[in-house]
């Protein structure tokens, strides 16, 4: 497939580019070549397009990379609101998901992968039980993931993971997979120690859920006289990289820790907002050069898989923390949840907007209200967009979100069939 974007604005998200007026050509799945407007020149040679697209002025840019979240969990919006994390996870988070099938996980899988297109999103790093299906779901839909282990105590198994590492990574050229674990405070000793085996045997980063509350972090030191970070650093888990999510709770050493490794944190605002868990330091990791990425957590704590509204909380948040409106630049920000997201799920040939990276972009509306005036566009995006400005969405080359329709997907049939699913359960 050939597809030519053009009378564009293109925000590649480049160090040191601004917005500029252009085209773009994808060939395939990926960018074959972008042009300023003052660069095109005149040819009389004839290029045949499978489609042109003229973006009236609109904007293109690397779609949002959620860097955190749990796709299947869509089956709880809206069901475990307004309660402590502890009590929203084992009384009802836990209770509903031993119902689970295998296709009850496929289907909601599939209508979170709706709402990552709607919103811009163009890869997710994703964590839940058995992540075959979550796979499945994304590939069929044309969805990039990176999918990560959950293991615990209760599910799954270091043996399992080695086998879903060994097999997921080979699955479909939008499908990776990462070792990882679901927290410090649902695994054993023993089971983080053959965590940590298999990161050196592979070579290879570990993620996690890290210091997401006051209690976690407290019972670890009761457990180990050391907080989460130290602990799984003193297991060896953390030496060829990775990082955690959430990270509200940070001390010190933790933040050396960080440093030490190149950990990336994961916040997730919202999520840890609705479940009253904290702020975290987001300026604090800025200043010690501690690389920052955005997920917005599941619909089960959010309940909202939008990377606008978490990229509005981190600045904002931010600002309140340092009691500093000058915390936190949008423009960082909008980096925070595109370029950043990329490198922290280890795909760095979607991070920007250049010639040989993969095609994964998404057309924004500016020809609306909340758009205007231009003084600066990308923090329009931060500070006033919503996922109502997004017109299309293209990963790996394909279209498959355009004027609020999913071409090749019948929407409706997703919403009936997940609703029937649920009532079962």
């Amino acid at each position: 497939m050939k597809i030519r974007f053009f009378n564009a604005r293109i925000l590649t998200m480049e160090k040191g580019k601004e917005p500029f007026w252009g085209e773009l050509r994808v060939k395939d799945d990926k960018i074959e070549k972008i042009l300023r407007e003052e660069d095109k020149v005149a040819s009389s040679e004839t290029e045949i397009w499978d489609e042109e697209i003229d973006c009236g002025g609109n904007l293109l840019m690397p779609g949002f990379k959620n860097a955190h979240t749990h796709s299947p969990m869509t089956f709880l919006r809206s069901y475990a609101d307004d309660l402590p994390l502890n009590q929203w996870l084992y009384d009802r988070v836990f209770p509903m998901e031993a119902k689970l099938s295998d296709e009850a996980m496929y289907e909601f899988a599939r209508l979170a992968v709706l709402e990552y297109l709607a919103g811009g999103i163009t890869s997710v790093f994703d964590m839940y039980l058995k992540p075959e299906l979550t796979a499945k779901a994304c590939m069929d839909m044309g969805m990039r993931c990176v999918l990560v282990s959950g293991l615990n105590d209760f599910t799954s198994s270091p043996k399992q993971m080695e086998e879903e590492y060994n097999t997921l990574n080979h699955f479909s050229p939008l499908i990776q997979y990462r070792l990882g674990f679901h927290a410090e405070y649902t695994c054993s000793k023993a089971l983080l120690e053959q965590v940590s085996q298999l990161s050196h045997k592979y070579e290879t980063p570990v993620y996690c859920h890290l210091s997401e509350t006051e209690k976690e972090v407290s019972d670890c030191r009761k457990k180990y006289g050391m907080t989460p970070t130290a602990f799984l650093d003193s297991l060896g888990i953390f030496d060829y990289g990775g990082g955690g999510y959430h990270c509200v709770y940070m001390s010190e050493e933790d933040l050396s820790i960080f440093q030490k490794h190149g950990l990336y944190v994961v916040t997730n605002p919202a999520s840890n907002l609705k479940l009253a868990s904290g702020i975290a330091p987001i300026a604090e990791f800025e200043k010690r050069g501690i690389p920052v990425a955005i997920g917005t957590d599941g619909a089960a704590s959010n309940n909202c898989l939008d990377m606008f509204r978490e990229m509005f909380l981190v600045s904002g948040l931010s600002k309140v923390l340092t009691k500093d409106a000058a915390s936190t630049d949008a423009c960082d920000v909008l980096r925070m949840a595109t370029v950043n997201g990329s490198l922290a799920m280890g795909i760095p040939e979607t991070d920007v907007l250049s010639e040989g990276k993969l095609a994964d972009l998404i057309l924004i509306d500016l020809n609306q209200p909340n758009m205007h005036p231009f003084h600066n566009i990308p923090k329009n995006l931060v500070y006033s967009g919503n996922k109502g400005n997004i017109l299309l969405t293209m990963i790996n080359g394909n279209i498959l979100y355009r004027d609020g329709r999913y071409p090749g997907v019948d929407a409706q049939e997703i919403y009936f069939r997940c609703e029937e699913l649920l009532k079962r359960m």
